[in-house]
């Protein structure tokens, strides 16, 4: 009796599966101020932070200070974001931001105090222009990753884009987002996933929707901070969010090779004027993203998680 073992080459009957995944290159670059932040195959994990919509000069300036002094002692690369901003709040009377000509001006300030890229995000392809001219990346909102208005207009400027996921779309969806795009020449793109809908007013994370966009071609951001609101409840009542599973959603997209981190965060988030009950305490940064980098190191490369490899072990 032969003791050879079959393969699918001697087999061809046998059935095969794909028990690895293979990430292509990807890459996304931004410049700000006297930083250059670039995220992708190759690179650090990276984080995006700030308040999420700006409640007074003030206060983004002391969230920005502090956030610049923490990720400097971690040693992970910065950009700051917050919103002039928010067309989907709750409520026509909730607040909506400073709006175009006052906030923008502070992001813009921002910029030039700390010497870091900054993010904010557009609603409208009449803004468009106009945004680009103040901040280094524009955010096309989960809601609006589908309208191509938007985003081809957005491509068209030619700045770094972040796409963050629809809560109700499939990860390798997002390859329409991508294509539009890609469409007007512009390839500086990042996608942020933010979870998905489950059943009513609850998102969940499925970890598998970062290798699965990452196989687009973009490097990949998770959004832990948007996971955790639970919709329906007012952002201002405690009930509206569950910080406290921030920080195992977080280590979990790390280990699971996301490339960069979104996690909005406040210097007293229950006085915001938006996801008060979702956005992290600035002051639990620090030893969050120690925590991240340390489950980077331990993988290695979001590469290694797919492929098995442990050879920088």
């Amino acid at each position: 009796m032969s003791n050879t073992t079959s393969t699918p080459e001697t087999n061809p009957a046998r059935k095969t599966r794909q028990e690895t995944v293979d990430l292509p290159a990807r890459r996304f670059e931004v410049e700000g101020g006297k930083t250059k932040v670039v995220v992708g195959d190759g690179q650090p994990l990276a984080v995006i932070s700030g308040p999420c919509v700006i409640d007074s000069k003030e206060m983004i300036f002391e969230a920005a200070r502090r956030l610049v002094d923490i990720t400097q002692r971690v040693g992970i690369p910065l950009i700051f974001k917050s919103s002039y901003e928010k067309d989907n709040r709750g409520s026509e009377k909730n607040w909506k931001g400073p709006m175009a000509e006052e906030g923008l001006k502070i992001l813009a300030s921002v910029r030039k105090e700390f010497g870091i890229p900054v993010l904010t995000d557009v609603h409208r392809v009449e803004d468009v222009k106009m945004v680009a001219e103040f901040v280094d990346v524009l955010q096309i909102p989960a809601y609006m990753c589908q309208q191509t208005s938007l985003v081809v207009a957005c491509g068209e400027t030619g700045k770094a884009i972040n796409v963050k996921k629809g809560q109700f779309l499939a990860p390798e969806t997002m390859d329409s987002a991508v294509s539009k795009i890609r469409s007007t020449g512009n390839k500086n793109l990042l996608l942020t996933e933010r979870g998905a809908c489950f059943g009513y007013n609850r998102l969940v994370a499925d970890m598998r929707s970062i290798p699965v966009m990452q196989t687009l071609g973009a490097p990949v951001c998770f959004d832990a901070t948007h996971v955790v609101r639970l919709y329906g409840i007012s952002s201002a009542d405690p009930a509206g969010g569950e910080p406290r599973f921030v920080p195992h959603l977080t280590l979990g997209a790390v280990a699971a090779g996301c490339d960069a981190l979104f996690l909005e965060a406040h210097p007293d988030p229950m006085s915001a004027k938006c996801d008060a009950a979702s956005q992290m305490q600035i002051s639990n940064m620090e030893a969050l993203l120690k925590m991240a980098v340390a489950v980077r190191k331990a993988i290695g490369k979001p590469e290694n998680v797919g492929t098995f490899s442990a050879s920088h072990l």
